[in-house]
Protein backbone atom coordinates (compact mmCIF):
# COMPACT_ATOMS: atom_id res chain seq x y z
CA UNK A 1 0.00 0.00 0.00
CA UNK A 2 3.06 2.05 0.74
CA UNK A 3 4.10 2.08 -2.63
CA UNK A 4 0.34 2.49 -3.95
CA UNK A 5 0.33 5.86 -2.01
CA UNK A 6 3.60 7.21 -3.00
CA UNK A 7 2.58 6.43 -7.41
CA UNK A 8 -0.70 8.54 -5.98
CA UNK A 9 1.38 11.15 -4.59
CA UNK A 10 4.05 12.01 -7.61
CA UNK A 11 0.91 11.81 -10.08
CA UNK A 12 -0.81 14.50 -7.72
CA UNK A 13 1.72 16.37 -7.48
CA UNK A 14 3.24 16.34 -11.14
CA UNK A 15 -0.17 17.27 -12.69
CA UNK A 16 -1.04 20.30 -9.97
CA UNK A 17 1.80 22.06 -10.73
CA UNK A 18 1.52 22.22 -14.15
CA UNK A 19 0.61 25.03 -16.13
CA UNK A 20 -2.52 23.65 -17.96
CA UNK A 21 -4.20 22.57 -14.66
CA UNK A 22 -3.17 25.98 -13.20
CA UNK A 23 -4.86 27.79 -16.39
CA UNK A 24 -7.68 25.65 -16.17
CA UNK A 25 -8.73 25.61 -12.92
CA UNK A 26 -8.41 29.83 -13.16
CA UNK A 27 -10.29 30.11 -16.18
CA UNK A 28 -13.08 27.81 -15.27
CA UNK A 29 -14.49 30.66 -12.30
CA UNK A 30 -13.37 33.50 -14.60
CA UNK A 31 -15.83 31.47 -17.33
CA UNK A 32 -18.57 31.65 -14.34
CA UNK A 33 -17.97 35.07 -13.59
CA UNK A 34 -18.15 35.92 -16.70
CA UNK A 35 -21.27 33.43 -17.82
CA UNK A 36 -23.44 34.88 -14.92
CA UNK A 37 -22.28 38.81 -15.68
CA UNK A 38 -23.30 38.17 -19.63
CA UNK A 39 -26.82 36.67 -18.74
CA UNK A 40 -27.51 39.68 -16.83
CA UNK A 41 -26.28 42.04 -19.13
CA UNK A 42 -28.34 40.20 -21.70
CA UNK A 43 -31.46 40.26 -19.59
CA UNK A 44 -30.82 44.20 -19.40
CA UNK A 45 -30.64 44.43 -22.47
CA UNK A 46 -34.00 43.18 -23.42
CA UNK A 47 -35.33 45.97 -21.19
CA UNK A 48 -35.86 48.83 -23.68
CA UNK A 49 -34.77 51.99 -22.01
CA UNK A 50 -35.65 54.36 -24.77
CA UNK A 51 -37.41 57.92 -24.94
CA UNK A 52 -40.50 58.03 -27.40
CA UNK A 53 -43.55 60.06 -27.44
CA UNK A 54 -47.32 58.91 -27.50
CA UNK A 55 -49.80 60.67 -29.62
CA UNK A 56 -53.62 59.63 -29.24
CA UNK A 57 -57.07 61.49 -29.27
CA UNK A 58 -57.92 58.92 -26.21
CA UNK A 59 -56.34 60.38 -22.97
CA UNK A 60 -56.83 57.34 -21.18
CA UNK A 61 -55.44 54.92 -23.20
CA UNK A 62 -52.41 56.96 -23.55
CA UNK A 63 -51.98 57.62 -19.80
CA UNK A 64 -52.19 53.85 -19.08
CA UNK A 65 -49.78 52.95 -21.56
CA UNK A 66 -47.52 55.57 -20.75
CA UNK A 67 -47.71 53.99 -16.96
CA UNK A 68 -47.44 50.72 -18.22
CA UNK A 69 -44.40 51.38 -20.64
CA UNK A 70 -42.57 53.52 -17.56
CA UNK A 71 -43.30 51.02 -15.26
CA UNK A 72 -43.67 47.54 -16.22
CA UNK A 73 -41.67 44.42 -15.70
CA UNK A 74 -39.41 44.51 -18.35
CA UNK A 75 -39.49 48.11 -19.70
CA UNK A 76 -37.95 51.16 -18.26
CA UNK A 77 -39.14 53.79 -21.25
CA UNK A 78 -39.29 57.36 -20.72
CA UNK A 79 -42.82 58.02 -22.63
CA UNK A 80 -43.96 61.84 -22.98
CA UNK A 81 -47.67 62.03 -24.18
CA UNK A 82 -49.91 63.81 -26.39
CA UNK A 83 -53.51 63.90 -26.84
CA UNK A 84 -55.19 65.32 -28.53
CA UNK A 85 -53.02 65.71 -31.91
CA UNK A 86 -52.23 69.73 -32.97
CA UNK A 87 -51.99 70.05 -36.92
CA UNK A 88 -47.97 70.46 -36.61
CA UNK A 89 -47.75 67.35 -34.34
CA UNK A 90 -46.13 64.99 -36.77
CA UNK A 91 -43.52 67.75 -38.09
CA UNK A 92 -42.22 68.03 -34.65
CA UNK A 93 -41.94 64.81 -34.12
CA UNK A 94 -40.28 63.78 -37.31
CA UNK A 95 -38.01 66.77 -36.20
CA UNK A 96 -37.01 65.53 -32.75
CA UNK A 97 -36.00 61.86 -34.54
CA UNK A 98 -33.67 63.32 -36.76
CA UNK A 99 -31.86 65.39 -34.00
CA UNK A 100 -31.81 62.80 -31.63
CA UNK A 101 -34.30 64.23 -29.30
CA UNK A 102 -36.73 60.87 -29.82
CA UNK A 103 -36.17 57.31 -29.95
CA UNK A 104 -39.31 57.30 -31.71
CA UNK A 105 -43.03 57.98 -31.55
CA UNK A 106 -46.40 55.65 -31.71
CA UNK A 107 -49.38 57.21 -33.40
CA UNK A 108 -52.91 56.35 -32.39
CA UNK A 109 -56.21 56.88 -34.28
CA UNK A 110 -59.14 56.57 -33.18
CA UNK A 111 -61.50 54.28 -36.06
CA UNK A 112 -64.94 55.69 -36.79
CA UNK A 113 -66.99 52.61 -35.99
CA UNK A 114 -68.14 52.48 -32.32
CA UNK A 115 -66.03 50.21 -30.16
CA UNK A 116 -63.89 49.52 -32.80
CA UNK A 117 -60.15 48.91 -31.79
CA UNK A 118 -57.68 52.05 -33.20
CA UNK A 119 -54.78 51.49 -35.17
CA UNK A 120 -51.17 51.54 -34.08
CA UNK A 121 -48.47 53.23 -35.91
CA UNK A 122 -45.00 53.33 -34.79
CA UNK A 123 -42.56 55.56 -36.09
CA UNK A 124 -38.81 54.58 -34.92
CA UNK A 125 -35.27 56.41 -35.16
CA UNK A 126 -33.58 53.41 -35.76
CA UNK A 127 -35.58 50.24 -37.66
CA UNK A 128 -33.27 48.19 -35.93
CA UNK A 129 -35.17 48.33 -32.76
CA UNK A 130 -36.87 45.62 -32.52
CA UNK A 131 -36.13 45.25 -28.74
CA UNK A 132 -38.66 48.98 -28.08
CA UNK A 133 -40.90 47.88 -30.67
CA UNK A 134 -41.71 44.49 -28.53
CA UNK A 135 -42.15 46.42 -25.42
CA UNK A 136 -44.72 48.84 -27.05
CA UNK A 137 -46.92 45.61 -28.62
CA UNK A 138 -46.11 43.90 -25.30
CA UNK A 139 -47.64 46.76 -23.28
CA UNK A 140 -50.67 47.62 -25.64
CA UNK A 141 -52.23 44.12 -25.30
CA UNK A 142 -51.95 44.34 -21.68
CA UNK A 143 -53.21 47.96 -21.67
CA UNK A 144 -56.43 46.90 -24.26
CA UNK A 145 -56.70 43.61 -22.17
CA UNK A 146 -57.07 45.50 -19.26
CA UNK A 147 -59.27 47.95 -20.60
CA UNK A 148 -61.55 45.18 -22.23
CA UNK A 149 -61.94 43.68 -18.80
CA UNK A 150 -63.10 47.32 -16.91
CA UNK A 151 -65.68 48.18 -19.68
CA UNK A 152 -67.15 44.69 -19.11
CA UNK A 153 -67.82 45.82 -15.66
CA UNK A 154 -64.87 44.90 -13.83
CA UNK A 155 -63.33 46.85 -11.13
CA UNK A 156 -60.09 48.15 -11.23
CA UNK A 157 -58.78 46.09 -8.35
CA UNK A 158 -60.25 43.16 -10.03
CA UNK A 159 -58.45 43.53 -12.98
CA UNK A 160 -55.25 44.29 -11.24
CA UNK A 161 -55.48 41.16 -9.39
CA UNK A 162 -56.38 39.25 -12.98
CA UNK A 163 -53.94 40.57 -14.65
CA UNK A 164 -51.10 39.43 -11.93
CA UNK A 165 -48.40 37.87 -12.66
CA UNK A 166 -48.88 34.18 -11.66
CA UNK A 167 -46.22 32.35 -9.87
CA UNK A 168 -46.07 29.09 -9.42
CA UNK A 169 -45.22 27.30 -5.72
CA UNK A 170 -43.98 23.95 -4.85
CA UNK A 171 -46.41 21.73 -3.11
CA UNK A 172 -43.24 19.90 -1.46
CA UNK A 173 -41.43 22.84 -0.27
CA UNK A 174 -38.23 22.10 1.22
CA UNK A 175 -37.50 18.61 -0.67
CA UNK A 176 -34.83 18.14 -3.30
CA UNK A 177 -37.68 18.42 -6.27
CA UNK A 178 -39.19 21.50 -4.93
CA UNK A 179 -36.41 24.29 -5.98
CA UNK A 180 -36.08 25.24 -10.17
CA UNK A 181 -32.80 26.53 -8.56
CA UNK A 182 -31.31 23.22 -7.22
CA UNK A 183 -32.63 21.82 -10.69
CA UNK A 184 -30.40 23.98 -12.96
CA UNK A 185 -27.45 23.44 -10.53
CA UNK A 186 -27.79 19.87 -10.42
CA UNK A 187 -28.01 20.25 -14.28
CA UNK A 188 -24.71 22.09 -13.94
CA UNK A 189 -22.97 19.58 -12.19
CA UNK A 190 -24.39 17.14 -14.11
CA UNK A 191 -21.96 18.47 -17.13
CA UNK A 192 -19.56 18.94 -14.37
CA UNK A 193 -19.08 15.13 -13.61
CA UNK A 194 -19.30 14.25 -17.88
CA UNK A 195 -16.54 16.25 -18.73
CA UNK A 196 -14.29 15.76 -15.51
CA UNK A 197 -14.93 11.66 -15.81
CA UNK A 198 -13.76 11.85 -19.50
CA UNK A 199 -11.15 14.53 -19.42
CA UNK A 200 -9.32 12.71 -16.28
CA UNK A 201 -10.13 8.93 -17.62
CA UNK A 202 -8.51 9.96 -20.76
CA UNK A 203 -5.55 11.30 -18.59
CA UNK A 204 -4.83 8.30 -17.24
CA UNK A 205 -4.50 6.78 -20.47
CA UNK A 206 -2.22 9.15 -21.48
CA UNK A 207 0.23 8.98 -18.60
CA UNK A 208 0.47 5.03 -19.09
CA UNK A 209 1.61 5.90 -22.26
CA UNK A 210 4.30 8.67 -22.02
CA UNK A 211 6.10 6.02 -19.76
CA UNK A 212 5.71 3.30 -22.03
CA UNK A 213 7.00 5.81 -24.45
CA UNK A 214 9.97 6.74 -22.45
CA UNK A 215 10.31 2.66 -20.93
CA UNK A 216 10.41 4.34 -17.30
CA UNK A 217 8.31 1.41 -16.50
CA UNK A 218 10.84 -0.93 -16.78
CA UNK A 219 12.74 0.58 -14.03
CA UNK A 220 9.89 1.07 -11.65
CA UNK A 221 8.64 -2.38 -12.23
CA UNK A 222 11.97 -3.56 -10.45
CA UNK A 223 10.62 -2.36 -6.87
CA UNK A 224 6.55 -1.98 -7.43
CA UNK A 225 3.93 -4.49 -8.36
CA UNK A 226 2.09 -3.46 -11.81
CA UNK A 227 -0.95 -3.54 -9.97
CA UNK A 228 0.24 -1.01 -7.52
CA UNK A 229 1.35 1.46 -10.21
CA UNK A 230 -2.37 1.17 -11.64
CA UNK A 231 -3.78 1.84 -8.49
CA UNK A 232 -1.85 4.98 -7.83
CA UNK A 233 -2.18 6.23 -11.21
CA UNK A 234 -5.66 5.88 -10.76
CA UNK A 235 -5.97 7.74 -7.51
CA UNK A 236 -3.32 10.11 -8.39
CA UNK A 237 -5.24 11.43 -10.99
CA UNK A 238 -8.88 11.13 -9.84
CA UNK A 239 -7.31 13.00 -6.81
CA UNK A 240 -6.29 16.09 -9.00
CA UNK A 241 -9.71 16.23 -10.49
CA UNK A 242 -11.57 16.30 -7.34
CA UNK A 243 -9.28 18.86 -6.05
CA UNK A 244 -9.98 20.99 -9.24
CA UNK A 245 -13.88 20.51 -8.71
CA UNK A 246 -14.13 21.07 -5.40
CA UNK A 247 -12.01 24.38 -6.29
CA UNK A 248 -14.79 25.30 -8.98
CA UNK A 249 -17.78 24.52 -6.51
CA UNK A 250 -16.51 26.39 -3.88
CA UNK A 251 -15.79 29.35 -5.97
CA UNK A 252 -19.50 28.75 -7.45
CA UNK A 253 -20.39 29.27 -3.68
CA UNK A 254 -18.66 32.15 -3.17
CA UNK A 255 -19.26 34.05 -6.06
CA UNK A 256 -22.77 33.15 -5.66
CA UNK A 257 -23.18 33.72 -1.38
CA UNK A 258 -21.71 37.14 -1.68
CA UNK A 259 -23.20 40.43 -2.67
CA UNK A 260 -20.76 41.14 -5.46
CA UNK A 261 -22.46 38.75 -7.84
CA UNK A 262 -25.75 40.55 -7.23
CA UNK A 263 -24.23 44.13 -7.74
CA UNK A 264 -22.99 43.29 -11.06
CA UNK A 265 -25.99 41.50 -12.05
CA UNK A 266 -28.86 43.44 -10.22
CA UNK A 267 -30.12 39.77 -9.37
CA UNK A 268 -30.36 37.63 -6.80
CA UNK A 269 -28.06 34.49 -7.81
CA UNK A 270 -27.55 31.94 -5.65
CA UNK A 271 -26.45 28.02 -6.03
CA UNK A 272 -29.40 26.20 -4.72
CA UNK A 273 -27.79 22.56 -3.96
CA UNK A 274 -28.86 20.89 -0.42
CA UNK A 275 -26.29 18.91 1.55
CA UNK A 276 -28.15 15.30 -0.19
CA UNK A 277 -27.05 16.46 -3.88
CA UNK A 278 -23.34 17.24 -2.49
CA UNK A 279 -22.68 13.93 -0.86
CA UNK A 280 -24.79 11.92 -3.99
CA UNK A 281 -22.57 13.90 -6.47
CA UNK A 282 -19.11 13.21 -4.58
CA UNK A 283 -20.43 9.27 -4.51
CA UNK A 284 -21.57 9.01 -7.87
CA UNK A 285 -18.24 10.89 -8.86
CA UNK A 286 -15.86 8.93 -7.55
CA UNK A 287 -17.87 5.83 -9.23
CA UNK A 288 -17.81 6.99 -12.21
CA UNK A 289 -14.24 7.91 -12.07
CA UNK A 290 -13.05 4.36 -10.97
CA UNK A 291 -15.28 2.46 -13.37
CA UNK A 292 -13.92 4.47 -16.34
CA UNK A 293 -10.58 5.32 -15.32
CA UNK A 294 -10.07 1.58 -15.37
CA UNK A 295 -11.19 0.88 -18.55
CA UNK A 296 -8.59 3.94 -19.64
CA UNK A 297 -5.89 2.52 -18.05
CA UNK A 298 -6.57 -0.69 -19.82
CA UNK A 299 -6.55 0.92 -22.99
CA UNK A 300 -3.37 2.58 -22.21
CA UNK A 301 -1.38 -0.33 -21.41
CA UNK A 302 -2.82 -2.10 -24.69
CA UNK A 303 -1.92 1.28 -26.66
CA UNK A 304 1.45 2.55 -27.69
CA UNK A 305 0.61 6.31 -29.00
CA UNK A 306 -1.95 9.03 -29.09
CA UNK A 307 -3.17 8.12 -32.03
CA UNK A 308 -3.84 4.34 -31.22
CA UNK A 309 -5.39 5.54 -28.13
CA UNK A 310 -7.96 7.83 -29.79
CA UNK A 311 -8.92 4.79 -32.06
CA UNK A 312 -10.33 3.44 -29.00
CA UNK A 313 -11.68 6.33 -27.06
CA UNK A 314 -15.15 5.54 -28.35
CA UNK A 315 -15.21 2.58 -25.25
CA UNK A 316 -15.08 5.63 -23.04
CA UNK A 317 -16.98 8.53 -24.70
CA UNK A 318 -19.54 6.33 -26.27
CA UNK A 319 -21.05 5.47 -22.63
CA UNK A 320 -20.78 9.00 -21.54
CA UNK A 321 -22.59 10.06 -24.78
CA UNK A 322 -25.52 7.95 -24.29
CA UNK A 323 -25.83 9.60 -20.50
CA UNK A 324 -26.39 12.71 -22.52
CA UNK A 325 -28.87 11.19 -24.99
CA UNK A 326 -30.99 9.74 -21.84
CA UNK A 327 -31.64 13.08 -20.43
CA UNK A 328 -34.47 13.85 -22.79
CA UNK A 329 -35.99 10.92 -20.92
CA UNK A 330 -34.86 11.41 -17.83
CA UNK A 331 -36.10 15.20 -17.24
CA UNK A 332 -39.50 14.90 -18.44
CA UNK A 333 -39.93 11.44 -16.35
CA UNK A 334 -37.34 10.87 -13.81
CA UNK A 335 -39.47 7.29 -12.55
CA UNK A 336 -40.09 6.53 -15.92
CA UNK A 337 -38.57 2.74 -16.93
CA UNK A 338 -35.75 4.05 -19.48
CA UNK A 339 -34.70 6.01 -16.46
CA UNK A 340 -34.70 3.57 -13.87
CA UNK A 341 -33.04 1.31 -15.75
CA UNK A 342 -29.97 3.56 -17.53
CA UNK A 343 -29.96 4.69 -13.36
CA UNK A 344 -29.27 1.02 -12.23
CA UNK A 345 -26.98 0.12 -15.05
CA UNK A 346 -23.56 0.64 -14.06
CA UNK A 347 -21.98 2.19 -17.07
CA UNK A 348 -25.11 4.90 -16.64
CA UNK A 349 -25.32 4.86 -12.98
CA UNK A 350 -22.75 7.14 -11.90
CA UNK A 351 -24.53 10.32 -14.10
CA UNK A 352 -28.12 9.01 -14.77
CA UNK A 353 -29.27 8.42 -11.04
CA UNK A 354 -27.36 11.13 -9.81
CA UNK A 355 -29.89 13.57 -12.02
CA UNK A 356 -33.03 11.52 -10.95
CA UNK A 357 -31.90 12.18 -7.23
CA UNK A 358 -31.84 15.70 -8.15
CA UNK A 359 -35.31 15.96 -9.91
CA UNK A 360 -36.61 13.91 -7.50
CA UNK A 361 -35.40 11.07 -4.88
CA UNK A 362 -35.98 7.67 -6.26
CA UNK A 363 -36.54 4.59 -3.83
CA UNK A 364 -33.65 3.60 -1.24
CA UNK A 365 -33.45 0.44 -2.59
CA UNK A 366 -32.86 1.71 -6.45
CA UNK A 367 -30.26 3.78 -5.12
CA UNK A 368 -28.80 1.13 -3.04
CA UNK A 369 -28.79 -1.37 -6.23
CA UNK A 370 -27.16 0.94 -8.52
CA UNK A 371 -23.97 1.33 -5.95
CA UNK A 372 -24.07 -2.21 -5.48
CA UNK A 373 -23.52 -3.31 -9.54
CA UNK A 374 -21.40 -0.12 -10.29
CA UNK A 375 -19.06 -0.85 -7.37
CA UNK A 376 -18.98 -4.74 -8.61
CA UNK A 377 -18.30 -3.53 -12.10
CA UNK A 378 -15.62 -1.32 -11.13
CA UNK A 379 -13.87 -4.69 -9.04
CA UNK A 380 -15.02 -6.87 -12.15
CA UNK A 381 -13.14 -4.55 -14.47
CA UNK A 382 -10.19 -3.43 -12.57
CA UNK A 383 -9.41 -7.50 -11.93
CA UNK A 384 -9.36 -7.18 -16.33
CA UNK A 385 -7.26 -4.21 -16.25
CA UNK A 386 -5.24 -5.29 -14.12
CA UNK A 387 -3.99 -8.36 -16.04
CA UNK A 388 -4.13 -6.62 -19.41
CA UNK A 389 -2.00 -3.61 -17.43
CA UNK A 390 0.49 -6.38 -16.02
CA UNK A 391 1.83 -7.65 -19.43
CA UNK A 392 0.61 -4.79 -22.02
CA UNK A 393 2.68 -2.29 -20.11
CA UNK A 394 5.50 -4.47 -21.67
CA UNK A 395 4.31 -4.80 -24.62
CA UNK A 396 6.07 -1.94 -27.32
CA UNK A 397 5.46 -1.67 -31.28
CA UNK A 398 2.40 -4.32 -32.21
CA UNK A 399 -1.27 -3.27 -31.03
CA UNK A 400 -2.86 -6.29 -30.02
CA UNK A 401 -5.70 -8.05 -31.22
CA UNK A 402 -8.66 -9.09 -29.37
CA UNK A 403 -7.32 -12.97 -29.34
CA UNK A 404 -4.14 -11.45 -27.80
CA UNK A 405 -5.99 -9.61 -25.63
CA UNK A 406 -7.45 -12.88 -23.95
CA UNK A 407 -4.34 -14.86 -23.90
CA UNK A 408 -2.82 -11.82 -21.43
CA UNK A 409 -5.33 -12.66 -19.40
CA UNK A 410 -4.61 -15.88 -19.09
CA UNK A 411 -0.73 -15.43 -18.80
CA UNK A 412 -1.61 -13.16 -15.91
Amino acid sequence: MHNVWLIAKREYLERIRTKAFLVMTVLIPLLMIGGIVGTAIAGRSQQSNSHIAVVSPDLDLATDLQKELEHGRNSKMLVDVISPAAADTRTVLDSELSNRQLDGYLWITAQKTTGARPTFTYTPRSRADIVTRGTIVEALSTVLTREGLAHKGMGSADVDALMAPVRLDSSQAGKNDSSEGAFYSAYVLFFLMYFVIMLYGMNVARSIIEEKTSRIFEVLLATIRPEEMMAGKVIGVGSVGLTQVGIWLLTAVILTATPLVSRLTGADVHVALSATQIVFFLIYFLLGYLLYSSIAAALGAMTNSEQELQQLNMFLVLPLALCMFGLGFVIPNSDGLVARVMSMTPFFAPLIMYMRISIKMPPVWEIGVSITLTVATIWAILWVASRIYRVGILMYGKKPNVSEVLRWLKYS
